[in-house]
This record gives C-alpha cells, structure tokens and sequence, in this order.
C-alpha cells in the first residue's frame, strides 16, 4: 500500500491495543449517535403503520403487529397537503432567487469590487449576527403591514434579500476563489456582471447547494412567522398547517397523526440527501491556484 493510499489509521496501528481499543469506542459512539437520530424517524414511521389501538397500548411494540397501509391514504385526504406543500414550495423558490439574486450579487461585490470602506461594512453585518431574531420580529411585521405585504408571499421573500448570514457564508466562499480567473476574464472585455454569472456562479454550485438546504429548511420548519403573518388558511405553508390541524387536534387518531408527519417528514430528508451528494461533487470544482 502506498502513502497515497494511506488512511488516518493504518493496519500496523490497529495492530497496537491502546489504538484499537479506541477505534473500537469510537464506533460504538459513531453507532450510538447514529441510532439516536434514526430512532425517532422509524418510530414515526411505524407508528403511521399500527391501528389506533396498537399506538395506544402499553407495554409499546416498537414493528406493527398489523400493518395498516391505508392509514397513509386517509393521512394524505385529511387535509389539502398538495396545497400546503405547493405554498411552502412558492416560499422555498422566492426565498432561493432573492438570496442569489441579492445576496450573490451583494456578497461578490464586497469579495472582488473595490467597495468604500469594505472592511467597515462587513463588520456591520457581522454586528447583526450577535442581535437576538425576537427583538427585530416585531418591527419587521410593522414594516410588512405598512407596504401592505401581510397575507402575502412577499412577506418572506423581501426579508430574505437581508440575512446577514448568508451574505458572508457566500462571501467567505468567493474569497476563496482566485483571483486571476476574474482578472484574465476582465482582460478579455468581460463586465463584472458577466465575472459574477458566468465564472461566481458556477464555480459557487457547492456553497449555493449548501444554502438552498439552508432556506429550505427554513422554508420547511417555520411555523411561527407564516401562523403570524398569513390570515389565510389557504395560504399557510405546510408547518403551519401541521400545526394547527393535526398537533393541536383532539379528535385525531394518533396513528393517522403520526401517517401525517411520516410523510411530511420524508421529502426534506430527500432534498437533504439529493444536495448532500451535490454539494460532494461539487467540491471538486476549482480554479487557477496562485
């Protein structure tokens, strides 16, 4: 075996008692951290396959002893989720163009523009990470109400053009990329507009991957902001649905409850995967290395 091929512990260090022993627990925690996160997600599961009864009794059985198939049928007619999921959809899709729109545009000219005072404006978006979210709540539904945005998907689409975090998650990022690809394309006659869609951009795909899993989960999991701000129940997005209609409902059978979150559960850890392996290739992207 080669050095290239050598990994962090080879076999002449597994050979030693203190170093198995080790990676030994270290596999036991790796394994144990593992089945308390996949724990949760197939009680849920099976919980949606067991009849109301088997949910209810004691001593609980972890399999069904029936498997109740249609329990997933009567989840899936006991509320409009297409229509939910397609508003919390419309929210994930307005939010992702505004943060690259916005944001990539913003973040780009502080990383490779000569901006007035640069490090001055940076430091002011750092200084809004450190403000709690509850403080800034409700002013911007103050703000939302006067331009007359409630009930309304602009209502999450315009503050997403403000997070301060992802304007330096994205900065960070083109500060890494090198500088003489932008140079040689200025040389060529390209605008810094054609610098940022056509070189920022693509070579940006890992770190726009991992923000598209960032707003989507957002998207995904936030209830109180949309329960605040749409009056609709058409227009609530599917958290908030989830909420109102199966949490907090009394004469719902808990295994159809638990029907409801097994399928709203599925499709974020699907976007996760799918964006995960994106992000892994495109870490093989690069550039000029100076």
């Amino acid at each position: 075996m080669s050095s290239m091929d050598r990994g962090i512990l080879s076999e002449f260090d597994l050979k030693r008692k203190g170093t198995r022993a080790g990676y030994i627990i270290m596999l036991v925690v790796i394994f144990l951290m593992a089945a308390s996160m996949v724990y949760p997600v197939l009680t849920t599961a099976f919980n949606g396959l067991k009849d109301n009864a088997e949910v209810n009794s004691f001593p609980p059985h972890f399999l069904p002893q029936t498997w109740e198939w249609g329990n997933f049928d009567e989840a899936w007619n006991y509320i409009a989720l297409p229509t939910f999921l397609r508003n919390t959809l419309l929210i994930f899709g307005g939010n992702m163009i505004v943060s690259v729109l916005v944001l990539g545009t913003a973040s780009f000219s502080l990383s490779r523009l000569h901006v007035p005072k640069r490090r001055s404006i940076e430091m002011f978006f750092m200084i809004t990470l450190f403000i709690p979210p509850t403080t800034y709540l409700i002013p911007n539904f103050l703000n939302l109400k006067d331009l007359g945005l409630l009930d309304s998907f602009f209502a999450f689409w315009l503050p997403a053009g403000a997070n301060a975090f992802f304007l330096l998650l994205l900065k960070n990022f083109f500060d890494g990329i090198s500088m003489e690809i932008f140079e040689a394309a200025r040389i060529d006659g390209a605008s810094e507009l054609s610098c940022f869609i056509r070189i920022a951009v693509p070579l940006s795909l890992p770190i726009f991957a991992t923000l598209a899993i960032f707003v989507f989960s957002t998207a995904w999991n936030d209830w109180f902001w949309p329960s605040l701000i749409m009056h609709k129940d058409s227009h609530y997005p599917l958290s908030t649905a989830i909420y109102k209609y199966v949490i907090q409902a009394k004469m719902l059978n808990l295994n159809i409850k638990f029907a409801i979150l097994t399928l709203v559960m599925l499709p974020p850890i699907a976007v996760f995967l799918v964006f995960q392996r994106f992000i892994i290739r495109g870490l093989h992207l690069g550039g000029v290395k100076g």
